[in-house]
């Protein structure tokens, strides 16, 4: 009798194994979890961050790395191809961070926001405060650098904020605070 117990609780145990096996394979265990659902929703943010920057910058962000650096004087929008023979992407990333530095200097914020398809934070003061940051471009090594440059507090919280919400919603991984 009691071999017939452990036998019948080891099927139980087996059966519940499986079936459990099998929900989480189908997906269905994860579909009313709220931390699933914000993990897929920022997945699909991501993608759509991702498409919109292609398009919008004109070079794929799978050949290229971003950064974006903060400083004490404000900060540094940095884009290199990751092939260093890849001539095509270099001039393409070139030519955008150009126009980059001569849009902004403009109060012009179309891009990041066609990219992030938001109002990045920091855009509305950096935009209000146009006369009081100087936005220069230089050509490095493998791609090409925006520095953004202000003396202005306020300014330069705008920039740092800008800066923090790139470095998250492109998922850089570039430190978050100041660099000295």
């Amino acid at each position: 009798m009691r071999t017939r117990h452990v036998c019948t609780a080891v099927l139980l145990f087996v059966c519940a194994v499986w079936l459990n096996a099998q929900n989480a394979g189908s997906g269905d265990g994860m579909k009313d979890c709220p931390m699933h659902a914000q993990k897929n929703s920022e997945a699909g943010h991501h993608a759509t961050v991702e498409k919109n920057g292609d398009a919008a910058m004109g070079f794929s962000h799978e050949k290229t790395t971003h950064h974006f650096r903060l400083a004490e004087s404000g900060g540094v929008i940095e884009v290199t191809a990751n092939d260093a023979k890849d001539a095509a992407n270099i001039d393409a990333i070139r030519v955008h961070l150009r126009h980059i530095a001569a849009m902004f200097a403009d109060g012009d914020f179309t891009t990041p926001m066609l990219v992030h398809d938001a109002v990045p934070p920091g855009v509305t003061t950096m935009k209000l405060s146009k006369e009081k940051i100087r936005y220069s471009y230089e050509a490095i090594d493998g791609g090409g650098r925006v520095r953004l440059e202000a003396s202005d507090p306020i300014a330069l919280a705008a920039i740092h904020d800008f800066l923090r919400f790139q470095i998250n919603d492109h998922r850089t991984g570039d430190p978050l605070a100041i660099e000295q």
